[in-house]
């Protein structure tokens, strides 16, 4: 991968003649993989120089914009990024999950009317947008990987690897543990977790905008000091760190007196581990020599957006201090998780916890109340939820932090802000398992894609050819719903259809994209049991879908373009002989398909 540095000053752009040599544009980096996959980090002011560049160069035109969070000097630089004005352009935009707002209406937010004269539905390129957690997931020939960062707004890290090596892009993040900006001290669970998600890496890109002895003034302000980003990545054995998001007040001088003192900083803290200064316009390759682990990771990182509704579990404060116990009430219900949070003391918390439960947030409060003690009770108490609640633990103790490390909760260390209350919590809901993988593309994409154009049949009226199929699946099978699907770029179309009353849903929600995606058969006997599916819309929603069984409508020429699929609200097996009457009505679809529009009538009595 070739990586180049269009963006490198945190907070604020800074540009003029002090900050000339490293740079003075807010965060933009731009990675290029040896197929010429092109994934651009974050979208600050830096990305005005870059999309400037890509509109001289060949195709191809496409892209994939990873943004880690959402505060401006990330996404300043959206408006004014040129690639996302002109048509044939195509790009996809990938950004932290909220619980209320997507990303989309997030990003269209800085270019309302009233702050700019240009909206975002009047971008010319075709754009996809997906809120992503932590997770896993491709682009093309590149598998990234998220993990949540420490910062006041919910924050992605980013692991890429390509070539056979791995770049990871953490800004902004700081310290779980306050003390460690130091560089020196015990890693806590959250910052070991921090150290393997960077492992092995053969360069780490990551947010140092502050020294040691600037950091007790700035902690809770979400970046790391100089000797923390040493630290674990010395720790995680990575061959190269990067330091950026340069405070806005570090004039060129002083970065050299970091570059200097950076040296023997290594020396003590990571030996062997080259550290550069990140600059603006510096170019670099990488080059693997690991034998690395990767983060293990089984849950695809977009999914849906998850709003306030009856289905989701009762969060659970149990605070003595009732000042404490206010703001946290106010950072649950200014996320819009829920309207009703209940509040207990640790001697009525066993009653509380008899119904589903999503969230726990426990004050460590001794000796009265333990919190870690607290915790181990209520998840013995709800050991028989299918989904663990997310734990929150409040305390000014960071000592416990470190010698509760193994307790796999999150911690809020006092004194924090609102802002990081509502972050951590946010983060801690979302990163409870959601089991829902997004179907990936196809090898044979492209192809694939212009079979179906061929075809000409998107878009098209109902027809009693294919309608007649449906009919006899749904009665075949004894299902309330069987539906010919035809699996497009962005959405998957229903030629025809029973028991559904919409002509089409979004693809990352197909089941019949898997089947498009492996070219073979999906069959799903019991949806809330297969880790693939059991939080996709359709189970939690209104479809209430438990069972399904898709079968490839797989052309002459090698292209899957859809499915003939059943589904059915409650579970179930298909037997063998099943399974073939399945294929030989999706062979009467195929025949259909690949007969064209023709005389509809004349293709009917053919059918009798």
């Amino acid at each position: 991968m070739r990586v180049t540095f269009w963006g490198t000053r945190g907070s604020l752009a800074k540009p003029g003649p002090t900050t000339a040599r490293y740079g003075g544009n807010t965060s933009c980096v731009e990675v290029r993989t040896a197929q010429e996959t092109l994934v651009v980090l974050d979208c600050g002011t830096g990305a005005h120089g870059l999309g400037q560049e890509l509109l001289t160069r060949s195709a191809p035109r496409r892209g994939h914009l990873l943004i880690s969070h959402t505060h401006w000097d990330h996404i300043q630089g959206i408006p004014f990024f040129a690639p996302l004005f002109v048509p044939g352009w195509e790009w996809d935009v990938y950004g932290p999950q909220g619980l209320w707002q997507g990303l989309r209406e997030t990003l269209a937010g800085q270019m309302q009317h009233t702050y700019f004269p240009v909206t975002l539905d009047q971008l010319g390129a075709r754009i996809r947008y997906h809120d992503l957690r932590e997770g896993s997931f491709t682009i093309d020939d590149c598998r990234v990987t998220t993990q949540y960062l420490n910062h006041p707004a919910v924050t992605l890290g980013y692991r890429l690897a390509a070539d056979d090596a791995t770049i990871v892009y953490a800004c902004d993040h700081e310290p779980h543990l306050p003390m460690l900006g130091s560089g020196r001290g015990e890693l806590g669970g959250n910052d070991r977790r921090h150290v393997s998600f960077m492992r092995d890496a053969d360069a780490v890109i990551h947010d140092a905008q502050y020294l040691a002895e600037e950091y007790a003034a700035k902690t809770g302000w979400g970046h790391s000091t100089v000797e923390y980003v040493i630290r674990v990545c010395g720790d995680a054995g990575v061959r190269k760190v990067f330091l950026t998001h340069h405070d806005p007040l570090r004039t060129d001088a002083a970065l050299d007196e970091i570059a200097t003192r950076v040296g023997q900083l290594a020396l003590d803290l990571a030996p062997g581990m080259e550290v550069v200064i990140a600059s603006e316009g510096a170019s670099f390759e990488t080059v693997a020599s690991h034998t690395r682990s990767h983060p293990p990771s089984s849950v695809a990182a977009a999914t849906p957006d998850i709003a306030p509704n009856a289905e989701m579990g009762t969060i659970v404060l149990c605070v003595e201090d009732h000042a404490l116990r206010d703001r946290l009430v106010a950072a649950v219900e200014m996320e819009a998780i829920a309207s009703a949070p209940v509040c207990c003391d640790h001697n009525e918390l066993a009653g509380v916890l008899r119904g589903p439960v999503s969230l726990l947030i426990v004050e460590h409060a001794p000796p009265s109340l333990q919190a870690p003690e607290v915790v181990r009770s209520a998840r013995d108490a709800l050991s028989g939820q299918a989904v663990q609640p997310a734990i929150v633990i409040v305390t000014d103790d960071q000592a416990l932090v470190q010698r509760e490390s193994a307790l796999d909760a999150d911690w809020l260390i006092a004194p924090f802000t609102d802002s990081y209350a509502r972050a951590r919590i946010r983060a801690s809901l979302l990163r409870v398992s959601c089991r829902w993988v997004r179907p990936r593309l196809p090898a044979d994409e492209e192809q694939r894609l212009r079979a179906l154009g061929a075809l000409n049949i998107l878009d098209t009226e109902p027809e009693e050819r294919f309608d007649r199929l449906t009919r006899v699946a749904a009665a075949t099978f004894d299902v309330p719903i069987a539906l010919v699907t035809l699996v497009d770029r962005d959405r998957q179309w229903f030629k025809s259809r029973v028991g559904i009353g919409d002509p089409q849903t979004p693809r990352d929600v197909s089941f019949c994209a898997h089947a498009v995606e492996a070219n073979a058969d999906v069959i799903v006997p019991d949806t809330l049991i297969d880790d693939r599916f059991a939080d996709n819309p359709a189970v939690t929603g209104g479809s209430h879908i438990r069972f399904y069984a898709g079968a490839p409508l797989t052309l002459q020429d090698g292209s899957c373009v859809g499915t003939l699929c059943i589904a059915d609200s409650r579970p179930r097996a298909l037997r063998p002989m099943e399974v073939q009457v399945l294929h030989d009505l999706r062979d009467l679809v195929v025949a259909q398909l690949e007969a064209g529009g023709g005389n509809a009538a004349s293709i009917s009595r053919r059918m009798r």
